[in-house]
């Protein structure tokens, strides 16, 4: 008689006693001897809610392979059954494991989902903001450019952290930084180009708008695309995501030949001083009001998303969070209204 197939599930949604296909990442891979000499590996498996250990013997059927091939920081697809021990807590009893290959995208296997994450779908994400370039820049080769930029810069845009350790940390947050960043620029543009009409030339929404989606495009190689481990690349830490961001502007620009030189140094001047103080890192002032926008947009969105981050995730007793290394405070979060 045919076994039934287990479902395939997250190994943090599995329940104790339940068998079910899944896949997980080795976190953990630790050789350790019996008191006779015997060999064995202590493994442990997780996904973003769950870690479970799976002992791998010397007499037991996975043995060489993790002895040989298996690695911390890889993917596998497993068959097994979870049991939740009172003592060691979670524990596998694996029957079958493979690693993960290109053909598991089918069933649904993303290294983003075992790494935190943005809340919302870096796809739809990325063609909001696409959008917004294609429907709001008004100057055909303006717009050219950043869709340019957007398109050789998607795969990293997708996964890349807005900031290794202070806002928007994790997987996609850049975008969702950028998207949010832009559509407060929108707003803004449009109230100050109608609140001051007299102002010639007028405020340049084109170029609020390019510099908006375009103004932290150098983390897109500040930081490694290691999704697992981000870290400052080699140029990152060399130059940083100014000039980065200022080079990748440049460059793509002189390919199309076509953008007006005098909006392509002022979009330049935006990339470089959008941080605006030169305690933050900005190595010129602004001189244009195109950088006030995006200055303070850019501060307020970073701001804002340390703050809720923080009341959220506190669990200090009291009235107060316990101190933010990067807010350098604590914040209130016993209020009712």
């Amino acid at each position: 008689m045919a076994t039934t197939k287990p479902p395939l599930m997250r190994l943090s949604e599995m329940a104790s006693g339940q068998s079910a296909i899944f896949f997980a990442l080795l976190a953990e891979r630790t050789r350790g001897a019996r008191r006779d000499g015997k060999p064995f590996f202590t493994c442990r498996f997780r996904d973003l809610g769950r870690v479970a250990t799976f002992m791998v013997w010397s007499d037991g059927p996975f043995f060489e392979a993790c002895e040989n091939t298996w690695r911390e920081g890889q993917f596998f697809k497993i068959r097994a059954m979870l049991d939740e021990h009172k003592t060691y807590g979670p524990q596998l009893d694996i029957a079958q494991i493979r690693p993960v290959t290109d053909a598991d995208t089918s069933d649904g296997f993303d290294p983003m989902q075992f790494v935190e994450h943005s809340r919302y779908d870096v796809n739809a994400m990325y063609e909001e903001l696409w959008s917004l370039a294609e429907s709001s820049i008004g100057d055909v080769p303006l717009r050219r450019l950043v869709l340019t930029i957007l398109e050789r810069q998607k795969p990293r845009l997708k996964q890349a952290p807005a900031s290794h350790k202070h806002y928007y940390p994790f997987a996609g947050g850049l975008l969702e930084h950028l998207l949010s960043v832009t559509h407060t620029c929108l707003h803004l543009a449009d109230k100050y180009v109608a609140h001051y009409p007299d102002l010639q030339p007028p405020i340049n929404r084109d170029l609020v708008i390019a510099g908006a989606i375009l103004h932290d495009i150098g983390r897109t190689l500040e930081l490694t695309d290691d999704v697992l481990n981000v870290q400052p690349t080699v140029p990152g830490r060399l130059l940083g995501h100014l000039f980065l961001g200022r080079d990748l502007v440049r460059d793509t620009a002189r390919e199309l030949g076509d953008v007006n030189p005098e909006l392509l140094q002022l979009l330049e001047h935006i990339v470089v001083t959008h941080l605006s103080l030169p305690e933050w890192g900005s190595p010129r002032l602004p001189a244009i009001p195109e950088v006030l926008i995006i200055h303070h947009a850019d501060d307020l969105d970073a701001k804002m998303e340390m703050y809720v981050r923080c009341l959220m995730n506190d669990k200090e007793p009291g009235d107060f969070t316990s101190r933010d290394p990067v807010l350098g405070k604590q914040l209130y979060k016993r209020r009712t209204v």
